[in-house]
């Protein structure tokens, strides 16, 4: 039997990447090295969440600032400006800061860490170069890929010369004054929502008639009137972006396919998809450089025609020592998901109990943070699909937040909160819950801990109401009390029962 320098080479070091990295040395005592060609922390700490969220929170300030002030008595006195290149600069520092927690987190779990572009030798051996050409072989026992994925330019004339990226959104050094945001998933959505916030001209431009199509339509629906509400301009049915051009100077003008010409942006921001990191794995790619490869066809792990490593429910590749996770594999791609991903993984490999054998991620649970927009689990198309017309119910509302109460303004124009609970069986299990509106963000994760466990109609009716919170709507949804009268608990809390009693010693 080979004995390899380390039990485990995780290639990346985003969120997955460290998850099963840390895991598999502080649980099970294993020696792992992590191979990082950037900044540790991934797409998620560096252009995605950690710095997406930063930008949120100024944009709900704005919000606040501009919409909600006056309705409760507050005067600013004057105008209130923001300083872009302050809060860059303050949002920058935040995330140097996150990648040194990184670093220091994989030194007390006994993680080594290196930097460079790896490249497989063969199944157990991977080559590091780093940035000054110093080139080293590792050799590990298995070995994970978690090298995440970048942000897509579709073709075009212009586009990728006239275009940034979402990751390129982050290295703005001023609030442009018109932006266009091209796309219809949730990082179009979030991007176009924080831009019109913190005062920019916003227009969102769709290939169809709205965004975020795969989201149940009631919230996907309701989440496009606010929108329009706010300001913002939105493209409908473009078929997308034929050619970006310049005007010699800063402005760029946007040709889309159905004819239309959006004048004199400052920022042409392509949100139109991802695509894995594997153009540095694979040298027979149709798009991958012959250079600075990863070959993966030295130690045979297949992808999709998409470049997306395949594997199985458990994070297997074809190469039995092989594993691959998050946004490479192209799920779901969200952090927590390949945070879970990657702790299960270890688990399965390392661990001794026999419940870790099967250990997995469910990707039928997700969650959408910003802007306040959260769902878990399966849409109303997507029950009926799987459960059949007659076996799914619907439980729906749509109400103005107390928040709004007070404000002048007609019922209509206040924003609105709007909710659906998709429930499936004679039991009424629930399988889906939808919600947009303030706050939605924060309730749905333990909405979602009470789903996951099996949580029934009658379950959320058991429990009672926090008041006054717009979350409240979820356990007195419908005409309260009449649903089946069955739960998912292992000890059931309806009709006023006392909770499960802990187990002791």
């Amino acid at each position: 039997m080979t004995n390899y320098v380390f039990d485990l080479i995780c290639i990346g070091g985003g969120s997955g990447g460290i998850a099963c990295a840390k895991r598999s040395a502080i649980s099970y005592g294993k020696k792992v090295l992590c191979i990082e060609r950037a900044r540790l922390g991934g797409t998620c700490v560096n252009v995605g969440c950690v710095p997406k969220k930063v930008m949120w929170s100024a944009a709900h300030i704005a919000h606040t600032l501009k919409h909600d002030m006056e309705h409760y008595g507050f005067s600013s006195g004057g105008e209130v400006t923001l300083d872009f290149p302050k809060l860059k600069q303050a949002r920058d520092k935040y995330v140097k800061r996150l990648n040194g927690i990184y670093a220091n987190g994989f030194t007390k779990a006994g993680v080594e860490c290196v930097f460079g572009e790896a490249t497989f030798v063969d199944q157990h051996t991977v080559q590091v170069t780093d940035k000054d050409g110093q080139v080293t072989n590792y050799q590990g026992e298995k070995i994970v890929i978690a090298t995440g994925g970048r942000p897509h330019f579709p073709p075009g004339e212009g586009i990728e010369e006239h275009c940034v990226s979402s990751d390129g959104f982050f290295e703005l050094e001023d609030l442009p004054k018109v932006a266009v945001v091209v796309g219809a998933g949730y990082i179009a959505v979030e991007l176009a929502g924080v831009l019109n916030s913190l005062g920019s001209e916003t227009h969102l431009v769709v290939r169809k008639g709205r965004a975020l199509r795969d989201f149940d339509p009631l919230v996907s629906e309701a989440l496009d009137d606010e929108m329009v509400k706010a300001g913002i301009f939105i493209h409908r049915n473009t078929n997308g972006v034929a050619k970006v051009t310049s005007d010699g100077g800063s402005k760029k003008n946007v040709f889309l396919h159905s004819g239309d010409v959006i004048y004199n942006a400052d920022v042409v921001l392509m949100a139109a998809g991802r695509v894995p990191n594997t153009e540095d794995l694979c040298t027979d790619c149709e798009w991958a450089p012959n250079t600075e490869t990863l070959h993966l066809e030295k130690c045979g792990v297949k992808i999709t025609p998409r470049k997306y490593v395949i594997v199985d429910e458990y994070q297997n590749t074809n190469v039995e020592n092989i594993y691959a996770l998050g946004d490479v594999c192209g799920n779901v791609e969200l952090t927590p998901m390949a945070i879970a991903a990657g702790r299960r993984l270890a688990d399965r490999l390392f661990s001794s109990n026999p419940i870790h054998s099967t250990s997995k991620v469910s990707y039928e649970y997700r969650g959408i943070f910003h802007p306040p927009l959260g769902t878990c689990g399966l849409t109303e198309h997507k029950a009926i699909e799987k459960y059949g017309k007659e076996n799914v119910k619907v439980y729906t509302s749509r109400f103005s937040d107390s928040h709004y109460g007070i404000f002048d303004v007609k019922p209509e124009d206040k924003p609105k909160t709007v909710m659906k609970l998709v429930c499936a069986g004679l039991d009424e299990k629930v399988v889906g819950i939808h919600v947009l509106g303030m706050g939605s963000d924060e309730m749905m994760q333990g909405f979602g801990v009470a789903m996951k466990m099996g949580a029934t109609k009658a379950d959320l009716d058991s429990c009672v109401a926090i008041h006054p919170t717009a979350s409240e709507e979820l356990v007195t949804m419908g005409t309260w009390g009449t649903s089946p009268q069955e739960s998912g608990a292992k000890v059931s809390p309806l009709n006023g029962a006392a909770a499960a009693e802990p187990k002791l010693n």
